[in-house]
């Protein structure tokens, strides 16, 4: 409800002095239009043409006009393509050939891109971080408490938007305690906090809600559902599976506060990196996750599809090695099965 949609704010900017940005402007349009046949999938990619690197979006092709001109959208074969009023040499097209125009606000955000430059952004993972301005507070104003709330509240008042009123103490608690344990407060609980009238209940109640196993559990959730867990295997009889200590290392990565560096590298890689606990192993579990047959006699090149279609990344960017892995990381989780009932 705070953040305007991707093409609404690409227009505010387009209209607007501010420049606007290729990962939050520029990239989601060529993502949706033009990334199927030009983006990062060799086997797809026509004319030798991609536009999701920039060195690659400006390389010279023999044979083929220059796709982007810095500073000159009238000189550009993207904006002359998408601008086309000739059906067949309109893009971008659908697999079969027929023409599908883009919005006239998508081309306007495009044009306007490349005259301001065609600047391209690596994405936010590989940038330096770097602090923004705290916007200032109108004087009066005591809502914002600490600069997170400044930001929500220049942002809202961006939008024509004023703050709620600040819930009484029962709704409070109510709120953020399923908000971080998925469960409801007790009548004691609720009961103490109300009766709580130190400047700090709030702060205090937080802390002990964080502190309780079922914080962990509550957030591993959605990382289980992102990641595609489940106790069965999905296919022919469903049958169940004991991968759950794939599951106990999310849980435990959430209450302890790991890095989310480690958390990742862990799970991508845990097999290959150096452990003084059985945790990264299990962490490698996660490319194990999803759909499977269940059958020894699966074949490397099947898992390796299987991968691909799963994880969502071009079957070409998926390597034999890959699905080596995924057998390994099935005998470590076995193995560890077996120590924890022994």
């Amino acid at each position: 409800m705070l953040f305007a949609s991707g093409c609404h704010r690409s227009q505010l900017r387009a209209g607007s002095s501010q420049h606007l940005d290729f990962n939050q402007d520029v990239q989601p349009i060529l993502a949706r239009n033009c990334f199927s046949c030009h983006g990062p999938d060799p086997e797809m990619r026509k004319a030798g043409l991609r536009l999701d690197l920039e060195e690659s979006a400006f390389k010279k092709r023999p044979g083929h006009p220059d796709a982007i001109v810095p500073g000159h959208p009238e000189r550009s074969e993207l904006i002359k393509r998408i601008e086309s009023r000739d059906p067949h040499h309109l893009m971008p097209q659908s697999p079969d050939g027929a023409a599908k125009p883009m919005k006239p606000e998508e081309i306007a955000v495009l044009r306007e891109w490349i005259r301001e430059g065609a600047v391209y952004r690596p994405h936010w993972a590989f940038e330096v971080p770097s602090r923004p301005v705290q916007p200032v507070a109108a004087a009066g104003d005591a809502w914002a408490k600490d600069p997170i709330d400044a930001f929500v509240l220049a942002r809202m008042k961006k939008e024509g938007l004023s703050p709620s009123p600040e819930a009484d103490k029962t709704t409070l608690i109510r709120r953020v305690t399923l908000d971080l344990t998925g469960l409801l407060p007790t009548p004691a609980e609720v009961k103490a906090f109300v009766a709580d009238n130190s400047p700090n209940a709030y702060e205090h109640l937080v802390d002990n809600l964080l502190a309780r196993p079922t914080f962990g559990e509550q957030r591993a959730r959605y990382w289980l559902d992102y990641a595609r867990y489940s106790d069965t295997y999905g296919l022919h009889y469903d049958n169940s599976r004991d991968i759950w200590p794939y599951r106990d290392y999310v849980i435990r990565s959430f209450n302890q506060n790991k890095p989310f560096n480690q958390f990742a590298m862990e799970q991508i890689a845990g097999d290959l990196m150096p452990a003084k606990d059985v945790d990264p192993l299990i962490a490698s579990g996660y490319v194990r996750l999803g759909l499977s047959s269940n059958e020894g006699g699966t074949i490397p090149e099947e898992l390796r599809v299987n991968i691909a279609r799963l994880r969502r990344v071009p079957r070409s960017q998926v390597r034999p090695h890959h699905a080596e892995r995924l057998l390994r990381a099935e005998r470590i989780l076995q193995q560890h099965r077996r120590k924890v009932v022994q």
